[in-house]
């Protein structure tokens, strides 16, 4: 067995730890990385990417068959399962470079293609190799939930991590979970022309806010999605082709295909924590607000650590690493400005606290604005007015903003900005948004927070007049 040393061992080449490692390595650290599966993670692979090349083909079959309102006349698309499974996986291959093994071995990273696990506390076995690192990254990332439903062990099921290589359409597929992920593949799968049942045990998109979620799922049933709400699955059976779920309600839903789509599990199993003092949670390894683990020469970063599971995340946890690990600099990662996407249409976006979570906590001292994208132009133009703007204020500050709408993950960066620079509403009144744009719709949310305050107040008008009185 070969010994190494190194400054930095990340384990895992996901988005997180591949941000680690090659930052780690252009700032002169050396670094290696370990990667027992595929480069790139499941973002690349199986997660954000197939997904979102799913989504815009099922966004380009929609279109031929909704242009109507254009003078344009409506076709039903010839859908060619196979051929935008070859989309999917092209659009794979050409991000794929960027995060390939040649790529980071040009930046000075030592790539072992094994998965590693601890003998010590500083000390991680991958393969032949024997590393002693000073300080250790974990950043494996997870998987899909597959929960002990009786009988889904007989049935044929897809995951993340299966649904994007079959290449026969479902004819009718059932979704086991109305999360994130199992909306956006309902509305893709359903535009591509398969029937689409979304089984969910409490309520779809429940961790956003009810409001502008009941905007995108009245849209999503509107396109011919059944939901099922409060539908926990006691039972799963069938067969290729003929699977039935049963609800403990004694509600009975029939498919050819099933999707599950229930959450997400750290991958630890691996990485035998205990040998070196790190202590997990149920949701995944138990770090500070530093990132650092029981253990504190190692560092937990992105799914695995439990929190928040999305790319930005993870690169985000990046960069609070290499300014503690290379720096020694006190860093901290903060959650209440990290935006997240639903990529439907209409797009759900959410940051910081919701109406629900804003009331509880600030209570009379919240200040709700809202604005409709009916009054946007340009939404107007795009046949796209369905959906809203909600911003939650404080003392002028935005604590939380909601979106649903037509580019909603477009919007919510400006909100980012503001609540990373605890910036004000004033801020984003004198922002001065080109016209016409979707864009607009966030001056105008800040406006509408500034329009009482200025027209409906007897000491303003007071003011005006006085100054008109004497003014030449």
């Amino acid at each position: 067995m070969s010994e190494l040393k190194t400054d930095l061992l990340v384990i895992g080449a996901g988005s997180g730890g591949l941000s680690v490692a090659a930052g780690a390595a252009q700032m002169g650290a050396d670094v290696i990385l370990l990667e027992g599966n595929r480069m790139g993670g499941d973002c690349l692979n199986f997660g954000c990417v197939p997904s979102k090349a799913l989504i815009a083909a099922g966004k380009a079959a929609h279109a031929q068959s909704h242009a109507a309102a254009f003078g344009i006349a409506d076709v039903s698309p010839k859908v060619d399962y196979s051929a935008t499974i070859d989309h999917v996986q092209d659009v794979i291959s050409q991000i794929a470079p960027h995060d390939s093994q040649e790529r980071f071995e040009s930046l000075g990273v030592r790539v072992i293609r094994e998965h590693g696990s601890f003998v010590s506390p500083h000390q991680v076995r991958a393969g032949a190799h024997l590393i002693t690192a000073r300080r250790v990254v974990i950043a494996t990332g997870s998987s899909p939930l597959v929960p002990p439903i009786p009988g889904l062990d007989s049935v044929p099921y897809e995951t993340n991590e299966t649904l994007f290589e079959q290449r026969d359409q479902p004819e009718h597929l059932l979704i086991v979970g109305g999360g994130p992920i199992g909306m956006e593949m309902a509305q893709a799968q359903r535009r591509l022309g398969a029937r689409v049942t979304v089984i969910e045990g409490a309520k779809a998109l429940g961790r956003d806010d009810p409001e502008t979620a009941a905007v995108l799922l009245d849209a999503l049933r509107a396109e011919g999605i059944e939901i099922a709400e409060d539908a926990l699955a006691s039972e799963i059976r069938g067969k290729p082709g003929a699977i039935e779920i049963e609800t403990r309600d004694g509600r009975l839903f029939k498919g050819t295909h099933l999707l599950m789509a229930v959450g997400r599990k750290p991958n630890i199993e691996r990485l035998d924590l205990a040998a070196a003092g790190i202590e997990t949670t149920k949701t995944g390894i138990k770090i500070d607000a530093a990132l650092k683990t029981t253990n504190p020469k190692v560092y937990a970063i992105g799914d695995v650590a439990g929190g928040l599971q999305f790319t930005h995340v993870a690169g985000y946890h990046a960069g609070i690493v290499i300014r503690s690990a290379l720096f020694g600099l006190p860093a901290k990662a903060e959650t209440s400005h990290i935006p997240w996407v639903t990529y439907t249409a209409p797009e759900l976006a959410q940051i910081g606290l919701t109406e629900d979570e804003a009331k509880r906590i600030h209570g009379e001292k919240l200040e709700l604005v809202r604005f409709p994208y009916d009054q946007n132009d340009r939404a107007i133009a795009e046949r796209r007015p369905l959906g809203l703007i909600k911003v939650m204020v404080v003392s002028g500050r935005p604590v939380g903003v909601s979106i649903v709408g037509a580019q909603a993950g477009e919007l919510i960066g400006l909100w980012a900005f503001v609540m990373a620079n605890r910036l004000k509403m004033k801020h984003v009144a004198k922002m001065v948004a080109p016209y016409p744009t979707l864009g607009e719709l966030n001056k105008r949310a800040a406006g509408a927070y500034f329009s009482p305050k200025l027209f409906d107040s007897p000491k303003i008008k007071t003011i005006v007049k006085l100054v008109q009185r004497w003014i030449p």
